[in-house]
């Protein structure tokens, strides 16, 4: 097997790989702590990301990127991670991510979910794809439950 990506299919005991849409609070375990200062679960869902990364599976969309530059006052921080993050390319959205991404918020909202529109972009981002979303917001739980997303579990 020295083909990665022939190891990668084997390992999850598939033939398909499947990308991983990452939510800000993840990519904010891994970046914005320190190792020292998580606890054991927080240690789980930082190895899964690595190895997610890894494996080439991480997917990034622009607004998740936008989430975790945001507020960094320190201007060496801010580059260094901005500059870390850009080993990640954005996949192009359109306009039907968009339009997807209303109308999920429109049938979660008609059950009485609310979320915000970050949310539903990763939501449509990823559904339209066929991705799975890693997250440690409890929030998706409720969409997935409406909108039969693919949670990636670590």
């Amino acid at each position: 097997m020295s083909d990665p990506q022939d190891a990668r299919a084997v390992s999850r005991g598939s033939g398909e790989i499947r990308d991983v849409l990452v939510d800000t609070p993840v990519w904010s375990l891994a970046l914005r702590r320190k190792a020292a200062d998580l606890n054991a679960r927080e240690d789980v869902i930082t190895g899964a990301l690595a190895d997610l990364i890894r494996d080439g599976r991480v997917q990034l969309i622009g607004a998740v990127r936008q989430e975790l530059l945001s507020g960094i006052r320190d201007e060496e921080r801010f580059k260094k991670l901005r500059d870390y993050l850009r080993a990640f390319d954005d996949p192009r959205l359109g306009t039907a991510d968009y339009e997807e991404a209303a109308q999920m918020h429109s049938r979660c909202r008609s059950r009485g979910i609310a979320g915000s529109a970050i949310d539903f972009l990763i939501c449509a981002a990823a559904q339209r794809r066929g991705w799975q979303i890693f997250t440690i917001d409890q929030d998706f739980e409720r969409y997935a439950g409406v909108l039969g997303l693919r949670l990636y579990s670590a």
